[in-house]
């Protein structure tokens, strides 16, 4: 009887001590993770997020391990023929070979031998937890633990080789998702949507969907390191690496942008939606390994129940430190400066390549183009940004502008807008002109675009209209436009991409026009106040809602590089927004705020900056401040140009950026408007202050493109006066004028008064008669209309309080003579913190961090 209840008990404690062996866990006050022991080995059982009271189970747990291997180097081979439209880039070779790069084996995840499983063995160290892993070809530990601030798990795999070749780890499958749950999924920089897209060209090339096959993406154009997969029940989960996996674009003396060391997907090796790093990456640098020898990759799961931006928003400033670049930035010149270089280096004919020619009975003018456009023999010109030129011009009062410049810029536009009857009456039929040819064309082909029509015709000439309003023959023009623009318009609110120039049929039929192209109708709306034009603004900006916002879909508008991705995203935030002010339809507002967060992922938030020396032709820099974090890039995505050149130097979306951290009050906003703006002088020409435009090029200045400094006169002053109202609380406000056509959201003023303090001011530039001891401190000065007032405006565009000497040198354009009444400081609610007898042109002062303060001059 006994030793029947002995034999019993000890039954029952050793399938408890079983039991006990068969499964581990981890668990915080946020998470815990549950493994068992199967016959595969050990497989994650149970996974919960625990939130107060409330806490949600994972379903669908899994666990899986893969490492790819390849005893020799993975093939290099791209596949040819129709199901990967490689047809459609033939005209653009560039895009083509990138094309066909990222069509290749490993890229395409087909490449190496998948080694999938479940670790074999487990023991607890500390409080983590060790996996390990023996297969004939590697020897595999895996260390689990939680994170004890945020929900979570930090994973170290270490992984040793006995066999030489290539291998790729790829982070573990915590749990795959059903594409029926799919709510949303981003890979910011290439790829978003709500829906798995079976057109790997809509998809992979153009980011409007998840591609339907498990492709690898590189770290060069993955703005945010965390691809990231949202449920329709809350639940997201991105995947992280830790800073430093992925490659620094430049290491030391050179450019490194092409290495590859972190693989980004949205899929497992098997197609499953999970989001998954690979490093090394099979092929590439650190991949081969002889036996022995061992590579160690470190990253974590993130996840949590509220949506997807605040996800994404962890990755960037708690994993990735994006506010503490900020401190870092130590600009040399300001941004005012700046500007008044500009104006010089544009003035000057020789430096600015300002030609004049006679065309169609009129004297036009625009600025030579050396870059490379279809059918041009070095003979294209153009004008870029005219609301900054003539803005320029009339807060400068410049004669040489005013004179010399605008009457023949604004024939060029005159020309441009075709007059003939036909298809085209009305159109804008090209944004270069070829003055050897005599003629205008597209930059890539025999085309003619709808939002050509909205940029070269409509915004250009509505914005030449505010500061010159009773100009008949461009509000005919304009109207025009207008009429042409509601022609082309679909029924259901879209447009074509393109017209073919010799036979109107429509071309880039395999592609939608997802670009602001309703915003022409806005112009033609405020400046001729038919309600038909703002009917077909609403159609068209409820058609993009609906297919781009919505959907994440949109298309750019560089036709070199075939439409892909860019700027014009950020674009169309700022579209629907005046779009709201005119309407004040709250969809529209909820489409430009989305929109304008979905433009936070063009903005690269990685390699963290630091203070390590580098070197750039000879030069000595911080790495800080030859950083990419705070661009943008012009075009990202498979065949973008931020594959080779990086992101850009041009700020255009910075203004629009601190409009919306004031409707939204989320810092992203006006963290990464500074961050763009601040400190860039590693890029900036000494000789002509304009900045490069490619990353790439660091400071080689404006290079073939001289038309680049009015846009970045415009959107520096946007930025400015949008960072003036939003420290003022709307305290100093300017109206803002219309989109800058192409490369952004910038906006131009100073063609009506606008409010400083409670007194109507008009905008001035003033040339060389203020002076700052402190570069760290911007300005921009203004006129009272009813008082004989002056006021310079400054702000202090550091994380640190400043202290400058302002030097006022008699303000002569202001009025002859000295200032004779009295010099007041204002805080920047307008309260006097100082008040003197003007006795001598000088005064110092203190401005806290982002701090503004208002010398006013009587």
């Amino acid at each position: 009887m006994n030793d029947r209840l002995f034999i019993c008990i000890s039954l029952v404690l050793l399938s408890l001590t079983g039991f006990a062996q068969s499964n581990v866990d981890l668990e915080n006050e946020y998470l815990k993770l549950q493994w068992t022991k199967t016959a595969q080995g050990y497989r994650l059982n149970q996974l919960i997020l625990k939130d107060g009271q409330h806490a949600d189970s994972v379903v669908n747990t899994l666990g899986e391990y893969t490492i790819l291997y390849s005893k020799d180097v993975p093939d290099t081979s791209s596949p040819n023929g129709q199901a990967y439209q490689i047809n459609l880039f033939k005209a653009y070779p560039h895009n083509l070979k990138m094309w066909k790069e990222a069509l290749q084996p490993v890229p395409l995840n087909t490449a190496g031998n998948p080694i999938s499983f479940f670790p074999e063995k487990v023991d607890r160290v500390g409080g983590k937890l060790r996996f390990k892993q023996d297969t004939d070809v590697l020897s595999l530990e895996s260390l689990w633990q939680l994170d004890s601030s945020a929900k979570d798990i930090l994973v170290e795999i270490r992984l040793t080789a006995k066999k030489a070749g290539y291998y790729a780890i790829a982070s573990p499958t915590l749990y795959p998702i059903e594409e029926q749950h799919l709510k949303w999924a981003i890979l910011p920089g290439y790829f978003q949507g709500k829906k798995l897209e079976p057109n790997l060209m809509l998809a992979y090339g153009y980011g409007q969907g998840i591609p339907a096959k498990p492709v690898i993406v590189r770290e060069r154009v993955a703005s945010t390191l965390a691809p990231l997969v949202q449920q329709l029940n809350g639940l997201s989960l991105a995947v992280i690496p830790a800073p430093g996996t992925g490659r620094d674009p430049w290491e030391s003396d050179t450019i490194t942008q092409r290495k590859w060391r972190l693989g980004l997907s949205l899929m497992n090796r098997t197609g499953q939606l999970s989001p998954t790093l690979y490093h090394p990456v099979l092929g590439e640098d650190s991949s081969y390994m002889h036996a022995g020898e061992q590579r160690i990759f470190r990253f974590r799961y993130a996840l949590n129940t509220d949506n997807w931006f605040a996800l994404y928003k962890h990755a960037v400033y708690d994993i990735y430190r994006f506010k503490d670049f900020l401190a870092l930035k130590n600009t040399n010149e300001s941004l005012t400066h700046r500007i008044g270089a500009m104006v010089d280096y544009l003035k000057n004919k020789s430096t600015s390549l300002w030609n004049t020619y006679d065309y169609q009975g009129l004297k036009i003018g625009a600025q030579a183009y050396l870059g490379p456009i279809a059918g041009s023999d070095r003979d294209a010109v153009k004008n870029s940004d005219y609301g900054a030129m003539w803005m320029t011009a009339k807060l400068s009062g410049d004669m040489v502008l005013q004179k010399e410049r605008l009457p023949y810029a604004r024939n060029f536009k005159l020309v441009q807008q075709q007059q003939d009857t036909g298809f085209f009456q009305g159109a804008a039929i090209g944004q270069y002109y070829l003055w050897k040819g005599k003629r205008f064309t597209e930059e890539w082909g025999d085309y003619v675009e709808p939002i050509a029509l909205t940029y070269y015709t409509m915004i250009d000439l509505g914005n030449i209209l505010l500061y010159q309003p009773q100009d008949v023959e461009l509000l005919k023009r304009l109207r025009a436009g207008g009429d042409k623009l509601l022609d082309w318009q679909k029924a259901d609110g879209r447009w074509e991409v393109a017209y073919d120039r010799k036979t109107t049929h429509p071309v880039f039929k395999e592609l939608t026009d997802r670009r602001p192209t309703f915003y022409g109708l806005v112009v033609a709306y405020r400046l001729l106040g038919d309600k038909k034009y703002l009917e077909g603004a609403k159609k068209g900006a409820d058609w993009l809602m609906e297919e781009a916002v919505n959907k994440g879909s949109f298309l750019g508008v560089c036709g070199d590089v075939r439409f892909a991705p860019d700027f014009a995203t950020g674009q169309t935030a700022q579209a629907f927004l005046d779009l709201y002010d005119i309407t004040k339809k709250e969809a529209y507002l909820n489409a430009a705020i989305e929109t304008a967060r979905l433009y936070t992922t063009s903005i690269y938030t990685h390699p963290i900056p630091s203070k390590t020396n580098k070197h750039v032709k000879g030069t000595e820099w911080k790495d800080w401040q030859i950083s990419q974090v705070g661009l943008s890039f012009e075009h990202g995505g498979i065949f973008g140009s931020a594959n080779v050149s990086g992101p850009i130097l041009l700020a255009s979306h910075a203004g629009m950026f601190v409009r919306m951290f004031e409707l939204t009050k989320d810092s992203i906003f006006i963290d990464m408007a500074r961050a763009a703006a601040w400190g860039r002088d590693a890029f900036v020409d000494p000789a002509s202050h304009v900045a490069s435009y490619y990353w790439s090029t660091m400071n080689a200045g404006p290079g073939p493109f001289p038309h680049h400094a009015w846009w970045q006169i415009g959107w520096i002053m946007d930025y400015l006066l949008s960072e003036a109202s939003l420290r003022t609380n709307q305290l100093i406000a300017f109206p803002r004028g219309f989109l800058t056509p192409k490369v952004g959201p910038h906006q131009p003023y100073g063609f009506a008064t606008g409010s400083l303090f409670n007194e109507e001011v008009e905008l001035h530039l003033p040339k060389k008669t203020i002076r700052l001891t402190n570069e760290k401190i911007d300005y921009f000065c203004a006129k009272g209309i009813a008082n004989d007032t002056y006021y310079v405006v400054l702000m202090n565009n550091s994380t640190e309080d400043q202290q400058i000497e302002l030097t006022t040198d008699g303000l002569y354009e202001h009025k002859l003579g000295k200032p004779t009444g009295k010099l007041v400081l204002l805080d920047q609610t307008g309260v006097v913190l100082r008040k003197r007898a003007q006795i001598e042109n000088k005064i110092a002062m203190h401005i806290p961090a982002y701090g503004l303060r208002v010398v006013k001059l009587d």
